[in-house]
């Protein structure tokens, strides 16, 4: 495929990841529709790309997940039609199980997984009614790799493996096209967003996020992948990526490997 006159809709699109994608994007023939709650960074990022009237801002917040069934409603009505939905909206958390409040388990959920969720749904009868559409889902090496501080935001994006693997199993006759990317460490503010165990974020970067690929650069090697129409694709450094590998095939030895680890 190509995205020559796509239609194209982000979430989490005021910064990092999605920031990058929508410039990207920007410079293919592609309209695009930009979502995050930040309405002012939104309209920052529209000015960026290289043809703003390309571009059509609606804000949106994925925690408030029964409001998404009209927004998808707003969006269609933006430019007549949707083609690819990229489901990148969401937060981090740092803190220890035992740290954690139970509100602050919920609010991850509600947000990386019951937010998105939510959207797919909204727009799914569209797809199948066009007999085409693509969903491309951001979920995390986390989502395949459980660490430490990390519990609820593993959780979030395990969830989102078996859903959407269920979803491309349900409308694969529908050529409604299902892509899940795991990002590694990316320099992204997800760790400076990252919500402690009372729900306040942490507000700094890690080392591991400060050293990774730059959201440019992952950027590229996403729409590579959706260009391919690849299922499943790990996008990160080489410790990410051959930790899903020894998870696959040794556990017991991942596990290990994890305890000695310094996590942060």
């Amino acid at each position: 495929m190509n995205f020559t006159n796509k239609i194209i809709w982000i979430t989490g699109a005021s910064s990092g990841i999605g920031k990058s994608l929508a410039l990207e994007l920007s410079k293919q023939n592609v309209q695009l529709i930009l979502s995050s709650r930040n309405e002012v960074e939104l309209n920052n990022v529209r000015n960026a790309c290289k043809n703003p009237l390309s571009v059509k801002i609606l804000p949106l917040d994925l925690e408030n997940y029964k409001s998404l069934a009209s927004k998808v409603n707003d969006a269609l009505l933006l430019f007549g039609d949707i083609d690819i939905l990229f489901n990148n909206g969401g937060i981090g958390q740092r803190s220890l199980v035992k740290d954690t409040l139970i509100e602050v388990d919920k609010r991850i959920m509600d947000i990386n997984y019951f937010g998105t969720i939510a959207l797919t749904k909204a727009l799914l009868p569209h797809f199948i009614k066009k007999n085409n559409g693509y969903f491309v889902t951001i979920t995390s090496v986390v989502g395949k790799i459980g660490t430490p501080l990390r519990s609820s935001y593993a959780a979030s994006k395990h969830a989102l493996h078996g859903f959407f693997d269920s979803l491309r199993a349900e409308v694969f006759k529908n050529n409604i096209k299902i892509m899940l990317v795991c990002p590694g460490f990316i320099q992204t503010n997800v760790s400076v967003n990252a919500l402690t165990g009372n729900g306040s974020p942490q507000n700094k970067m890690n080392s591991l996020t400060k050293n990774g690929l730059t959201s440019e650069y992952f950027a590229k090697l996403l729409l590579k992948a959706v260009k391919k129409e690849k299922q499943e694709v790990i996008i990160g450094g080489f410790k990410e990526k051959l930790g899903v590998y020894i998870k696959r095939f040794y556990p017991t030895l991942l596990s290990l490997m994890i305890r000695k680890m310094k996590v942060t």
